[in-house]
């Protein structure tokens, strides 16, 4: 039986949109907190330091989560942030980071790999909640204005001045300004 051009390109068209709506659902279910913390390297170290955190609780009751600070909300950059992710996934399968002890043994790496992320592209994920132009100085402690201030005037980075502003400094970091 021959099939024409025209049902060809039905079906095609069909498999394409049932392709995309899996492939966007995928994506969208790898964003919730429930995949994030569903290993326990994550659920047993730095969700309980989320929880901690003024991204989890605070008085506005607005909380992030982790997709809010580790995944773009742009498409394509999205997309080459949940391909670098499958390397997380392969060290988890591999054994590098499977337990919360060799997670801890590389916290200090997996960090600067996400501050040197987070700075290249000027905070990007923070700066979908936080803007300099946004932020009502006065109505902030003395000190913390005063270095908002000038961060905003130098064209600094979120990440520069809060590194462990979600987790806790991994135990062999050391301050680059002592």
């Amino acid at each position: 039986m021959k099939y024409g051009r025209g049902a060809i390109f039905v079906v095609g068209g069909v498999a394409g949109i049932i392709f995309w709506g899996g492939f966007n659902t995928i994506m969208e279910q790898t964003n919730t907190l429930g995949f994030c913390v569903s290993c326990h390297e994550m659920r047993d170290t730095v969700y309980k330091e989320y929880k901690q955190s003024v991204h989890y609780q605070n008085p506005s009751g607005v909380r992030a989560i982790c997709s809010d600070c580790h995944v773009p909300k742009d498409w394509s950059a999205k997309l080459v942030r949940k391909i670098k992710a499958s390397n997380e996934l392969f060290h988890k399968i591999a054994g590098t980071i499977d337990t919360p002890e060799k997670f801890e043994a590389k916290r200090l790496e997996l960090a600067e790999n996400v501050w040197a992320e987070m700075k290249s592209n000027n905070s990007r994920e923070c700066r979908n909640c936080h803007s300099y132009d946004a932020m009502h100085f006065a109505k902030q402690r003395k000190r913390s204005a005063e270095k908002m201030q000038v961060a905003a005037k130098e064209g600094r980075t979120c990440i520069e001045c809060h590194k462990f502003i979600a987790h806790k400094r991994p135990a062999d970091y050391e301050d680059e300004n002592r």
